[in-house]
């Protein structure tokens, strides 16, 4: 029998880990220090709450359908901030507002590939982006990033064949939580560009980037729009993630093609997101850099920390963003030491497991830990609790 669309992919990665809480005991003594899910807890600040409240009463065209690629004055605001701070050149019509990055990054996808194509995955990968891969029935050709967390644009041009239509960057990454170098980036785009595919570069966490300066510089090249899309998230920066919204970047043609996707799916974007996104852009600048700078010092915790866990054989392979990326001693794979971490230690993280294809082993050294929910203190807790986990080790490393 064939497998439908939805049965050809696995579970929700998330979803799976909440279901080990299941038979659980947590004390207000010992409580639950859960590091699985890089989504904001809290809700958006009160100025934007009041805006939202705002626009809900006094504006009725926000309870309507809106167009499909988005309001108008955000797409416009976008391509300005954009411009600015990539010094390069981006038009409203260059800019689409979706339902979250995850429905910017599907309709991408809808707009460039079909059955029995291919997209280069760097791994660990964002389990996302390949489960809707899965259910297009598109190949997902991963490439190894080895213990750096960089992919090799070398590397990424010996699995090119006829049926590639693009290469997928997640900077800050997730999970890995490494940010990819600039030049980096620009070599990526210049194999694209070489070989007629998309780079499509996710910046879901552009906003807790430890450099200052632009992250790429593509967008200073007048002619990248013929192979560059980018992918955006309100989400983590206002904590809209309940209103779903995010963008995409690409050139008016393309997102021509995006358009049918997004009016088949959704419509058009939630009004009342996109015009708290909007207030978000114009008003919360200040808000943001203290946002900022609160991550900055979680990730600076874990480097803190990581010393005790090192001395044990741990090994911290990235961190920045909301993640922090690391490799295990013990003696079993990381799918079977998350569920033992959360009832010996009352710990929730992801295993590496849920980040690379099954026939991967080093998914089963590793572990992703979530910090943007957690703060200094609790960041110093829970390598408290990693230190006592007293398994087997193992007596070497893989090499």
């Amino acid at each position: 029998m064939t497998l439908s669309r939805t049965q050809a992919t696995f579970a929700p990665p998330v979803m799976e880990a909440r279901r080990w809480l299941e038979g659980a005991t947590f004390t207000p003594d010992n409580p639950l220090i859960n590091v699985s899910q890089a989504a904001p807890v809290d809700p958006p600040p009160a100025p934007l709450r009041a805006e939202i409240a705002r626009v809900a009463k006094d504006v009725p065209e926000a309870h309507l359908y809106g167009p499909v690629l988005g309001l108008s004055e955000l797409r416009a605001e976008v391509a300005s901030q954009w411009s600015s701070a990539y010094g390069g050149q981006i038009g409203a019509d260059e800019v689409a507002i979706t339902s979250g990055c995850n429905q910017a990054f599907c309709a991408t996808l809808s707009a460039i590939a079909g059955e029995g194509d291919e997209i280069i995955l760097p791994t660990p990968w964002y389990f996302n982006h390949k489960m809707w891969l899965d259910m297009q029935g598109i190949k997902t050709v991963p490439l190894a990033t080895g213990e750096i967390l960089l992919p090799d644009p070398e590397a990424a041009s010996a699995l090119i064949t006829s049926r590639t239509r693009a290469i997928v960057l997640v900077t800050p990454n997730n999970p890995g939580g490494v940010e990819y170098p600039a030049e980096l980036v620009r070599a990526f785009f210049e194999l694209a560009r070489a070989k007629g595919i998309k780079l499509i570069v996710d910046e879901t966490y552009r906003d807790f980037d430890l450099r200052t300066e632009a992250p790429h510089d593509l967008f200073t090249d007048p002619q990248w729009g013929d192979t560059l899309v980018q992918l955006y998230s309100f989400s983590k920066a206002y904590r809209l993630t309940g209103h779903r919204v995010g963008a995409m970047v690409a050139n008016s043609a393309f997102l021509a093609e995006a358009e049918k996707f997004l009016d088949t799916v959704t419509i058009c974007p939630n009004q009342l997101g996109q015009y708290a996104a909007l207030w978000g852009m114009r008003n919360l600048s200040q808000w943001l850099a203290g946002e900022r700078a609160e991550i900055l010092d979680r990730r600076a915790a874990i480097a803190d920390n990581m010393g005790t866990l090192t001395a044990q054989g741990w090994k911290l392979m990235g961190a920045g963003a909301y993640f922090a990326y690391v490799e295990h001693p013990f003696d079993m794979g990381s799918d079977e030491l998350a569920k033992r971490l959360v009832q010996d230690h009352h710990v929730l993280c992801l295993p590496g497991t849920m980040f690379m294809p099954e026939n991967d082993p080093a998914g089963s050294r590793q572990l992703r830990i979530a910090f943007a929910n957690v703060d200094r203190g609790e960041i110093a807790v829970l390598f408290d609790r990693l230190a006592q986990a007293d398994y087997p080790k193992q007596s070497e490393s893989p090499i």
